[in-house]
């Protein structure tokens, strides 16, 4: 996608010490100059796409490709006291991958769930179902027992990997379902990761890898209730790895500065479960080469001591962790002067945060990106100058593999200036949705992802993301779907009605919230109730932190449908009367 006048912008900093090059010129450049970057044809399902011409086939190739960044002492993962070269962090990648194969019966092509915390058992166990031919399934920490028996049945998991926190969540659908329950870091099982991980053999599985093979699913929040299973490939990730390796080079060929030369020093902040921890973050840290620090969990003051102790050159995270960050730094009076980049993804960083963090960090470049699990985190970026210029827009896409189009609801695309659905076609997006074939016809058409995200571009051609057709609530860079809410609500047996709606919040970005309709002479007297309620039966970032009580029957629109807009209005304006 072009600006609507053909221009394209710059990324990164100004103040150019030598002649610099338009993005577009310096894409050019690095695809015909970086074998890395050079660029052929493919046929995926029946659809030609752009593809790079000598990235790794698979993400055992990948892990092995990487170690041209480290060599075998380079340190390559730090968890707590806990550090790893890279030979230590391959040879435990393929030990694990022989024993799922030797111990637990995995096959190409099975699933393998994995319910942990930041661990650093958990990136060792998703590359190594990869290089078994596995697929690696890591599930969302913090769901309750019911969401992960669905999603254990939904994938048809042959192992499962837990940690303390989940094995007993995970325990009872495993005996139910027969799977094999490793436990993982201070869970107490007959099967233990460190048993499997010492019986094991040394050699790299031998079973072929097509790139099209599944390598992942990741479970994303949807619109129709229950998280859908998102089927990504080994060249869908790779894809979006190399599109980010790429526009990382862009940045000195475009502002004209001469490239950092400090060590790359990575901070994961977010769960590795989660698209853009695990793509974004970590598979790309690893051909970058760079020192990847897990946190276990979010602390800024934690993230402010690991950032000066580790040399931290690159945090990313969701906004409201930035916000925390720059607080942090405040008290503990640091300054965190080996900072070059503080992203964030997942949801809309407040306009007024960018100028703050870029003042408050003057020599790191603050950054946002836009993407969905469906396109393996790949979508849209915007950096540095630019960004600060224009804090409001999603960004440009990033090259050079993605087709982006803003189109009507009968597909035409729109006016410069006009909102459309974004739709984006690119070799980094999903295969499929696991097990829903109409959703997935639904959203992938000819190649193309329809996002469900209203956008328009600008002149320049920036994108702004400005509302979302799906009925999905983004709190924290966690997507809740409204259905799922108001579906578990209503197995309240006083409850009759309920829609669930976002609430805007300065630090989260959005709230849950939910407009409930009780039965006569109900006995639940305030939302306090509700909410404990659906603690058992919801992850805790779904049950609904503002719950307005009606007595009356909700407002629906001209379709007999509930207003959702309507009733969101109504509730913040001061609530119905009870």
């Amino acid at each position: 996608m072009r600006s609507c006048d053909g221009r394209t912008g710059a990324i990164g900093p100004s103040r150019p010490t030598r002649p610099a090059m338009t993005q577009e010129e310096a894409v050019a450049h690095l695809i015909a100059s970086d074998p890395r970057f050079e660029l052929t044809e493919a046929e995926i399902c029946g659809v030609s796409y752009r593809v790079f011409r000598n990235a790794p086939p698979n993400l055992r190739a990948f892990l092995q490709s990487a170690a041209a960044g480290y060599g075998d002492d380079g340190e390559v993962l730090v968890f707590q006291d806990e550090r790893w070269s890279y030979s230590r962090f391959v040879a435990e990648v393929r030990q694990l991958a022989n024993a799922m194969t030797d111990e637990l019966g995995i096959r190409p092509g099975d699933r393998v769930a994995l319910a942990m915390r930041n661990y650093s058992e958990l990136p060792v166990l998703i590359l190594a179902a990869a290089s078994a031919g596995a697929i690696a399934v890591p599930m969302n920490g913090w769901w309750s027992e019911p969401e992960f028996a669905y999603a254990l049945e939904d994938c048809g998991a042959k192992a499962v990997f837990a940690d303390e926190g989940r094995y007993g969540r995970i325990a009872p659908s495993a005996a139910r379902l027969g799977l094999p329950l490793v436990a993982v870091r201070g869970a107490a099982g007959p099967l233990r990761y460190e048993a499997l991980r010492d019986r094991a053999g040394s050699a790299w599985p031998s079973c072929a890898i097509d790139p099209d093979d599944d390598f992942a699913i990741l479970y994303s929040s949807g619109s129709t209730g229950r998280p859908k299973g998102v089927v990504l490939t080994h060249r869908s990730a790779i894809s979006a790895v190399y599109s980010w390796l790429l526009w990382r080079e862009l940045g000195p060929l475009v502002s004209g500065l001469a490239a950092p030369t400090q060590p790359p020093s990575w901070l994961i902040t977010t769960p590795l479960f989660h698209v853009t921890a695990l793509q974004a973050n970590f598979l790309l840290g690893l051909a970058a080469g760079a020192k990847l620090i897990l946190l276990y969990k979010w602390d800024a003051e934690e993230a402010v001591r690991i950032s000066e102790t580790e040399r931290v050159t690159r945090i990313s995270g969701v906004p409201t962790q930035s916000a925390d960050l720059l607080e942090a730094a405040r008290r503990l009076g640091a300054k965190l002067e080996t900072l070059q980049q503080i992203g964030s993804g997942g949801a809309k960083r407040p306009a007024a945060q960018v100028g703050q963090l870029a003042q408050a960090f003057p020599g790191a470049v603050v950054s946002t990106g836009w993407g969905m699990t469906e396109t393996n985190a790949l979508g849209i970026m915007l950096a540095g100058d630019d960004y600060l210029a224009h804090p409001d827009a999603a960004g440009r896409p990033t090259p050079p593999l993605q087709e982006m189009r803003i189109v009507d609801a009968t597909g035409r695309e729109v006016p410069c200036g006009e909102v459309g659905e974004l739709i984006v076609k690119s070799p980094a997006n999903m295969r499929c949705y696991l097990n829903q074939p109409e959703a997935t016809a639904e959203v992938l058409r000819d190649g193309w992802l329809h996002t469900g995200d209203l956008a328009r571009m600008d002149e320049n051609g920036l994108i702004y993301i400005v509302d979302r057709i799906k009925d999905i609530i983004i709190r924290g860079g966690e997507n809740v779907a409204t259905l799922e809410v108001e579906d578990a609500l209503h197995q309240h047996p006083d409850v009759l009605e309920a829609c669930v709606f976002p609430v805007p919040d300065e630090r989260l970005g959005e709230l849950v919230g939910a407009a409930v309709r009780l039965r006569p002479g109900s006995a639940v007297i305030d939302g306090r109730q509700l909410a404990e309620y659906l603690a058992g039966r919801l992850a805790h970032f779904k049950v609904p932190e503002r719950i307005w009580l009606w007595t009356e029957p909700l407002p629906r629109g001209a379709t007999g449908k509930l207003d959702r807009r309507a009733l969101q209005q109504l509730c913040l304006a001061g609530g119905p009367p009870r």
